[in-house]
Formats: C-alpha cells, sequence, structure tokens
C-alpha cells in the first residue's frame, strides 16, 4: 500500500536530533572499542546488553513477548538487516577505514531508502524528495572536505560501509510492513533480543570471545555507552518516529549525524568550527527542509 508523503512534525524533528547524537556516538565508541576486541564480538556485546538493559523496561510497562514462533518471525527479520548485518558490516569496515569516513558513507542510507521504498511501493518516488536527499550527500561532503583519511586499499571497508546503510534500508521497508502495530519499546526490545541470539552463534564460532584477555576500564566504559545510548535507547527513539513519521524521514537522521558530531566537538571538547563546516551544515539544513517540504508548500500558497 502506498503511504502519503510526510511531512515530520517538530516532536519528531526533536527526536531525530537526539537519534543523531546517540547514533552519532557508536563510531566513536566503536573505534574505542576495536583497540581492544575483535568486530563481531564488539557487535555481540552491543546487542546482548542493550537486550538485558531494555528487558526490566518491559515488566514495568507489562508488554508480553510474542507467544510463539511465527510471532518473533518479524523481529527476526529485523534484528538480522537492522542489527547482525549493519552493525558487522560497519564494526569491520572501520578496521579498514577511519570512523569519520565510516559515518559519511552511512549517511547514504536515506537514499537507498528511498529507493527501497518505491520500488516496494510504499511510499511515492519524489523528485523532491531524491533532490533533497542528494543535496544532504553534498552538504555532508562539503561538511567533511577532502579529511576523509582515506589510504590505498580501503576500498573493501568503503564498500562495507554502503552495504550496511543498503541492509538498513530494507531494515526500514520491513519495519514498515510487519511491526507498525508494535509498541516502540517491545520492537527495541524483541529485535535486540533476536539479534543477541544470532550473534551468539558468530561471534562464538569465529572469534570465541571466552579466549580473549579481558579489556581495560577505557574499553568496557565505550561497550555499556555503545549498547544502553547508542543501541537500547536510540532503537526505542528510532521506532517511535518510524511509526509517525515513516521509514524514509527516519532515515534522515543519517545527515544530521556528521552535523551534530561536529556540534558536539565545539561545545564539549572547545573544538573550533570552520567556514567549510558552516557551509556543510546550511547545505545539509536547506535539504531538510527541501524533504519535509512545507517551507516549499508554505511559499506555494
Amino acid at each position: 500500500m502506498t503511504t502519503k508523503d510526510t511531512s515530520i512534525d517538530a516532536r519528531d524533528w526533536s527526536l531525530l536530533g537526539l537519534l543523531s547524537v546517540l547514533w552519532g556516538g557508536s563510531f566513536f565508541f566503536n573505534g574505542v572499542v576495536l583497540k581492544e576486541l575483535p568486530p563481531f564480538t564488539v557487535v555481540f556485546l552491543r546487542v546482548a546488553l542493550a537486550a538485558i538493559m531494555l528487558l526490566p523496561l518491559l515488566w514495568l510497562y507489562r508488554i508480553r513477548f510474542p507467544a510463539d514462533l511465527p510471532g518473533w518471525r518479524p523481529f527476526i527479520a529485523i534484528g538480522l538487516f537492522n542489527n547482525v548485518l549493519p552493525f558487522s558490516l560497519i564494526v569491520v569496515g572501520q578496521t579498514y577505514i577511519p570512523g569519520g569516513l565510516a559515518s559519511i558513507l552511512n549517511a547514504t542510507t536515506p537514499l537507498f531508502t528511498v529507493v527501497v521504498m518505491a520500488v516496494a511501493g510504499e511510499e511515492k518516488l519524489h523528485a523532491r524528495r531524491i533532490t533533497g536527499v542528494v543535496a544532504g550527500l553534498i552538504g555532508v561532503a562539503i561538511l567533511h572536505g577532502d579529511g576523509f583519511g582515506v589510504e590505498s586499499g580501503q576500498g573493501v571497508g568503503i564498500l562495507l560501509c554502503l552495504a550496511a546503510a543498503f541492509s538498513y534500508g530494507l531494515s526500514a521497508l520491513l519495519a514498515r510492513r510487519l511491526l507498525s502495530n508494535s509498541p516502540a519499546l517491545g520492537t527495541a526490545t524483541f529485535q535486540m533480543l533476536a539479534s543477541a541470539a544470532m550473534m551468539t552463534v558468530v561471534a562464538g564460532l569465529v572469534e570465541r570471545p571466552w579466549q580473549l584477555p579481558m579489556p581495560g576500564a577505557a574499553t568496557w566504559l565505550a561497550v555499556i555507552g555503545l549498547a544502553g545510548l547508542s543501541t537500547a535507547l536510540a532503537y526505542i527513539v528510532f521506532f517511535q518516529i518510524l511509526r509517525r513519521s515513516g521509514a524514509t524521514n527516519v532515515m534522515l537522521v543519517t545527515l544530521l549525524i556528521p552535523v551534530t558530531a561536529i556540534l558536539l566537538g565545539v561545545l564539549v571538547l572547545g573544538e573550533q568550527i570552520s567556514p567549510r563546516e558552516i557551509a556543510g551544515a546550511l547545505v545539509i539544513g536547506s535539504a531538510l527542509l527541501l524533504i519535509d517540504g512545507r517551507v516549499l508548500k508554505f511559499f506555494q500558497r
């Protein structure tokens, strides 16, 4: 069923801003954790700890578990395409390329999502929306300038991160079709449980984490931040926006992530912001307004 081209209200814009901070932090946390732990173990810890953190909230809000295997199938599918595949692809990709470049490649997610949703007949392929996404990607490129840190032989990392962005686009379609009536907290928790089960097998077979040396305190703090902030809390926010504003709109968060990363550097670390970064942020902001559409409708009156 084709859905209408929805705009994003003020509440969901603020949630998108929050989500960009939470997910933007994951690239930093990954960079810290990968110094002591292998990729699949990182993903396993991320989803397993996030699931443990979310379980008490299910009891608090009296949300019941799926009763049988058919009830779990949607969450297994979402867990695979929204967590297991993209998390693994990005983390492995970050062993080849720096986190900044990984976040830039992650910003292609809305473009993949627009195409996937249009091909599936879920959302109309508006020229305005495509133009806005492309403009947003140009803004991301301006924002980061030439400092991508790409060296020869890093094409594998780039391809892995692009594959992760495509997987996110597929997950948005599946979530739209399979979980439109599921509460955000339940969806977040059940997909994490399914993802933890899958990553237990993958990490156990490939890396045998029980044989690894115990990581240091900084690594554990980064793992907790990755699981609690960038995963558990982030997915509650994500599914809330998805239900209210649609799959293409929620994926706009990936365009915001580089902007919030720079703003956090300025506000928290006291870093200087350059004219190029201001220009890139303005282009991204204009692109988001174009995708939202309400400003154009105002001038058309």
